[in-house]
């Protein structure tokens, strides 16, 4: 049984964490698999988003398998681990199409970090975010200390991060955490109707616009400033009229079509 399944619909791709029975934890071999999966759609010009999501309802994932690493402390090395194979954060982070996070069940520490990954979170009602590497004394390797103080504030995450206490879907998007929260059967349709949106989009501009977020806001304000204006001034001067307004109509229409 695979650990990791790949489904396709046309431009999208839906990743899926598949070892429920331990709640999507993160062993060597599930890791493998996803930066398998993740390389191959990040090289498939074809995919212009994905949806990652894990089985079941418990969990998202539970992060690394802290059985494997008790077993083993040679496996402790994952929390610190920079090649994809074993970082799943930078198996997500290199793919160049964006990736829309599905928190179907609990995100736990290592877990947490891989949804931190993505570009998009959408939370079902059973969500439920956690930080317990204080609790289990092992330090983050995977961006959280960091990451997480960004996005929801430096206070807010050291409550969560300190504590080791849960967040639940409400609390998650009212701190910005994540995007939209939805009833359980409503989570991947969701997701992948937001994909489909992405994916019909022109994916050369999609993927540097992602780019030009990413790059930028890892910069102090005014450099990221200087990025934008230094990547639209190289973009915008291969851009022509008639393109521009070939797409302006399009947008017009499936304004159009929608409000319809």
């Amino acid at each position: 049984m695979p650990l990791v399944f790949v489904n396709r619909d046309d431009a999208v791709a839906t990743v899926t964490l598949n070892r429920p029975e331990a709640m999507n934890a993160l062993s060597r071999a599930l890791r493998a698999e996803l930066a398998a999966a993740m390389r191959t759609l990040a090289g498939d010009e074809t995919v212009r988003a994905i949806v990652l999501t894990g089985a079941g309802s418990r969990a998202f994932t539970a992060g690394l398998d802290l059985k494997e690493l008790g077993a083993d402390t040679s496996n402790l090395g994952a929390a610190n681990a920079t090649n994809a194979d074993e970082n799943p954060v930078k198996a997500i982070e290199l793919c160049p199409q964006p990736v829309i996070g599905a928190i179907n069940g609990v995100a736990i520490t290592g877990g947490f970090e891989v949804a931190l990954a993505c570009d998009i979170l959408i939370a079902s009602t059973n969500a439920r975010f956690a930080d317990t590497h204080a609790r289990v004394g092992v330090m983050p390797g995977w961006g959280l200390s960091q990451k997480l103080s960004r996005l929801i504030g430096i206070g807010r995450a050291k409550e969560l991060s300190l504590t080791g206490n849960f967040l639940g879907a409400e609390a998650a998007r009212d701190w910005g955490l994540v995007n939209r929260v939805v009833a359980p059967e409503a989570l991947l349709p969701v997701a992948q109707a937001l994909a489909r949106d992405i994916a019909s989009a022109d994916p050369a501009m999609v993927r540097g616009y992602k780019r030009l977020i990413d790059d930028g806001y890892a910069l102090p304000f005014v450099e990221g400033i200087a990025l934008e204006q230094e990547r639209s001034s190289a973009a915008n001067r291969g851009v022509r009229a008639e393109e521009v307004e070939s797409r302006r109509l399009a947008v017009i229409e499936r304004g159009r079509e929608r409000a319809g």
